[in-house]
């Protein structure tokens, strides 16, 4: 009788490709590990859409009054980019350990399509309200197919031949799990929601340019009352709140990558006084400019450079 040879985990598998702290990465575009050997105390962060799956450790996002927990048990999904706070528990013996998957909405907007026309008895994706942020439990299923496709990333042919079909099956996993119904719901696009994610796209597209609410609502096709009461439902903060944010985040990052003062990484993200984007800076980070550079180069390590059309933390 012969007998299978026990699986090796997922954190097992990830550690030997994420050998070094900070993110790396992988065979198939979009696709990166991260390994994080300290924790990382509450920090602002700001996630393009996509999907993180933690093998080892455990991360806290709150934007607002909601917590979202993503570790061995919880997958987090990002539909929209929202400005939260995150904290990391991770050590050198037990490294934080996770994949981040950048979303693929093509794919995944193909994906929910076919799932929505083969589940006609499942509540109407009009009816159900989208969230910007999902966590959710990870099933049996989705770590199957995690699993595989760590195993199938240690060898090229098998990444290049069966990575995309197994990341294709991480996207269904996903978006038919318990959250499902309001990640589809999400990527769907469609009324209030999508109306807003036009507004954030541009946002994100023109953030150094002088925007104004009028200049958004009309870009989301409503009224500017109606704009600012369903930007903050999707966001959590009104619209110049949101630009803000996506300054400051922008300013981080011009500093860190390219070397940019203060004043000149203020100017470059559409503020006309350095001393306000100091103290705004401050005001969300916790700490000056330069500061902060410093403190996140010694507690992170820089990821790529980011490819999609969103700004992000990192």
């Amino acid at each position: 009788m012969m007998t299978s040879t026990p699986r090796p985990s997922m954190a097992a598998l990830l550690s030997s490709l994420a050998l070094h702290e900070g993110y790396t990465l992988s065979p198939l575009p979009g696709v990166r590990w991260l390994r994080s050997n300290r924790p990382l105390d509450v920090t602002p962060v700001l996630y393009e859409p996509g999907i993180v799956i933690v093998c080892q450790g455990r991360k806290r996002g709150w934007l607002d009054d909601q917590e979202f927990v993503y570790d061995e048990q919880h997958v987090l999904a990002v539909a929209v980019p929202v400005p939260f706070v995150m904290q990391t528990e991770a050590s050198a013996e037990r490294p934080l350990l996770a994949i981040y998957l950048r979303l693929d909405l093509q794919l995944a907007a193909d994906i929910a399509i076919q799932v929505d026309e083969q589940l006609p008895h499942a509540t109407p994706i009009s009816s159900i309200r989208p969230s910007s942020l999902v966590s959710s439990r990870m099933d049996a299923a989705l770590a199957d197919a995690v699993t595989r496709l760590l195993q199938a990333m240690s060898k090229p042919l098998e990444a290049q031949v069966l990575g995309p079909s197994i990341l294709r099956e991480i996207y269904f996993r996903v978006l038919t799990g318990e959250q499902g119904e309001t990640l589809r719901a999400s990527l769907a696009a469609q009324g209030r929601f999508g109306q807003i994610g036009r507004a954030i796209q541009r946002i994100h597209r023109e953030h150094a340019s002088p925007l104004t609410v009028a200049m958004l609502a009309h870009e989301a096709g409503l009224g500017a009352a109606a704009f600012h009461h369903h930007f903050k439902a999707v966001t959590r903060v009104s619209p110049m709140q949101y630009l803000k944010s996506i300054r400051l985040h922008q300013g981080r990052l011009l500093m860190m990558r390219r070397g940019m003062t203060a004043a000149a990484a203020a100017s470059a993200v559409g503020y006309e006084s350095p001393s306000q984007f100091s103290r705004e800076f401050k005001r969300l980070f916790g700490l000056p400019p330069q500061a902060e550079v410093e403190r996140i180069k010694h507690a992170f390590a820089l990821p790529p450079l980011p490819e999609g059309p969103f700004v992000t933390s990192h």
